[in-house]
């Protein structure tokens, strides 16, 4: 895990090149404290930066940027090449190795690149990853991102400078960068708490998405350029429908159980100390119970815990430890501790975010990182098996709404809508109407409805939710919701949130169910192996069960929050109603002050519960008045 950045272009401009590129990766310091380094070119115009945190090979063998043996490679590189053993192994069945100065994964890739070119280096990897490549033959310049999106990838041309990086800190060093705020991006922002690939919260910058590289040579622009897809999420789900498994129900979990128990054997392997994340639900308590079989020693387990009733789960997670006999850290947290986070989170997430469990999980990252380097998590077991509520209760009222014509659901809700109603039946309400079932999802994960009219000047861009022609070709509902989640949800909001939080305390996270072979497994997994029952993750919890009791797991889920919504009636009080204050807004010019303060007075007045929509406004105001410090 580490932090890059960088720049190509043939523009010339006064600022010294070794002073600037050291200056950007000291702008993400925090994601490689062990070192940094800095390499360019000026005839090519190019520029790299790196900063590293050393978990594999920690001599200056894994020094960055690293060339190639031959010299025609410079790489930057974020992440974690798992395989990197296997691949120096067949570099050398081939006769094609070099002498290797050390055993880091970087030399390994480099090699492979050398060798066997981009693509197939690509697909050959099993791991998480951005890169930034320069191939000094062809003067260009390769980008690329690992298959789920674990690791993030900035890029964009700013006055006829190309930027890249890990993290928009970095890009805004560079004198070319221009903070222009994107109101159309901003209102997706508002809808899902999140902006999604390939979007971000300023004009000419973008996230490369998921499994995607691009090459650029010197004189292209984003117009040029086309991002190449190495690996696609949706071919792996129709794949994996076509040919399901035909075994019965123990020998799915036998075939699950020995893909993870892999997965998660070659994400242990590290030079540092590593542990896990420990919730004491069914994806923690799995990842974990499979690390400590594999362990010669007890794996170091850390969680935190809340006093308000409702949110902690601590307890359960100690069982599960003293079950698995794992040497377990465990925090009880305050609101005040929770609380003096917040200040930090609009450096933390370098763009607006505003998933309220990034205060939790700031918390138990900072706790991890006293004791360990590397951490694995137990993140998307929810999407690829069928966890998330939406997934029971969606099919069935879409089931029953859709049996009723259109234009008299439209009439019912415009009627209703005229009452004053709230809660469930307001939401109920809200879905009436919805034309299908894909609009009727869209509406179950946005937070503010009609977000255009929230934002000054915006007009929502279109996202694959709204692009039928980028949707896997499924029949189930269930099925097309987890695809959807797994491709918006997990990589820009799961996946973001962890990566943030944790580098924040140079602290590398692992997601062993992310390995693209259990996530290519499990949509081969027939459905009814996944929700049966009305419960979700059946096969993982059968897998689970072989090594922690079920009744240690069986309880209702609670997910990762914090009582948010309690906290901006009581002690975020005067902090929110500072940063809504409608004088104020009106004076920044991006929101409509109205809506906003109507949603304030009827949380305030406990008629409804909006923390999520006003956490985002919130978020968004904490960081734009970050940015003018």
């Amino acid at each position: 895990m580490c932090g890059f950045s960088g720049y190509f272009t043939n523009k010339k401009f006064s600022t010294d090149e070794s002073s600037l590129l050291e200056a950007m990766g000291r702008s993400i310091i925090n994601r490689g404290p062990d070192g940094g380094g800095y390499w360019f070119d000026s005839a090519a115009g190019i520029g790299l930066s790196h900063r590293r945190l050393a978990i594999v090979d920690l001599t200056a063998a894994g020094h960055q940027p690293m060339h190639s043996s031959s010299g025609r490679f410079v790489i930057a590189f974020n992440g974690e090449i798992y395989n990197h053993g296997e691949l120096r192994a067949l570099l050398e069945e081939s006769g094609l190795s070099p002498t290797w100065n050390g055993h880091s994964d970087t030399e390994t890739l480099l090699e492979c690149f050398e060798h066997w070119g981009i693509e197939k280096t690509l697909q050959a990897t099993v791991g998480m990853f951005a890169i930034a490549l320069w191939d000094t033959r062809q003067n260009e310049l390769v980008l690329a991102r690992d298959r789920l999106g674990e690791k993030p990838l900035y890029w964009g041309w700013q006055n006829d400078v190309l930027l890249f990086g890990s993290e928009l800190k970095a890009l805004k060093i560079h004198p070319a960068f221009c903070a222009d705020i994107d109101r159309d991006a901003l209102a997706l922002y508002l809808r899902h708490n999140y902006i999604p690939a390939p979007y971000s919260i300023y004009q000419g910058i973008e996230k490369l998405k998921p499994g995607h590289y691009v090459r650029i040579a010197i004189d292209q622009r984003r117009s040029d350029v086309k991002a190449l897809p190495f690996w696609s999420f949706n071919r792996a789900v129709e794949a994996g429908l076509a040919s399901p498994l035909q075994s019965d129900a123990n020998a799915v979990v036998d075939t699950l159980e020995a893909q993870l128990s892999e997965s998660i054997g070659m994400q242990m392997l590290a030079d540092v100390p590593l542990g896990a994340f420990l919730s004491g639900g069914v994806d923690s308590s799995l990842v974990v119970g499979l690390m400590q079989k594999q362990s010669p020693r007890p794996v170091k387990t850390f969680t935190i815990g809340f006093s308000e009733a409702g949110f902690n789960e601590a307890e359960h997670a100690l069982a599960v430890s003293r079950h698995l006999g794992t040497e377990h850290t465990e925090i009880y947290v305050q609101s005040k501790d929770a609380l003096d986070v917040i200040p930090d989170l609009p450096n933390i997430y370098c763009e607006p975010f505003a998933d309220s469990s990034q205060i939790p999980t700031f918390l138990v990252s900072r706790l991890a990182r006293q004791q360990v380097t590397v951490t694995l998590s137990g993140d998307a077991g929810d999407e690829l098996f069928g966890g998330y509520n939406p997934y029971q209760f969606a099919p069935r009222i879409w089931g029953k709404i859709s049996q009723v014509p259109l234009p008299l659901r439209r009439f019912a809700s415009a009627t209703l809508k005229a009452l004053p109603i709230k809660g469930k039946v307001e939401k109920l309400v809200d879905i009436l109407d919805t034309p299908s079932r894909e609009d009727f999802y869209r509406q179950l994960v946005s937070h503010w409805k009609t977000p255009s009219s929230v934002v000054i000047g915006a007009k929502e861009p279109i996202t694959v939710l709204d692009t039928s022609s980028a949707w896997p070709a499924t029949q189930r509902y269930e099925e097309w919701m987890m695809a959807m989640d797994a491709q918006t949800y997990m990589a820009d909001d799961i996946l973001v949130k962890v990566d943030r939080a944790a580098m924040a305390s140079s602290l590398e996270t692992r997601v062993p169910m992310l390995d693209h072979r259990v996530v290519e497994l499990a949509w081969r997994i027939p459905l009814d192996m996944k929700i049966r029952g009305g419960v979700g993750k059946w096969v993982l919890r059968e897998v689970l069960y072989r090594h922690v009791p079920r009744e240690l797991i069986e309880r209702p889920k609670k997910g990762f929050s914090i009582p948010i919504a309690t906290w901006l009636r009581g002690p975020l009080r005067d902090w929110s109603e500072s940063l809504l204050d409608e004088g104020r807004l009106r004076r920044e010019g991006f929101f409509h002050p109205a809506p906003i303060r109507r949603a304030w007075e009827q949380h305030l007045s406990g008629r409804a519960d909006h923390s999520s929509k006003l956490w985002g406004v919130l978020m968004f105001q904490a960081w734009l008045e970050e940015q003018g410090r």
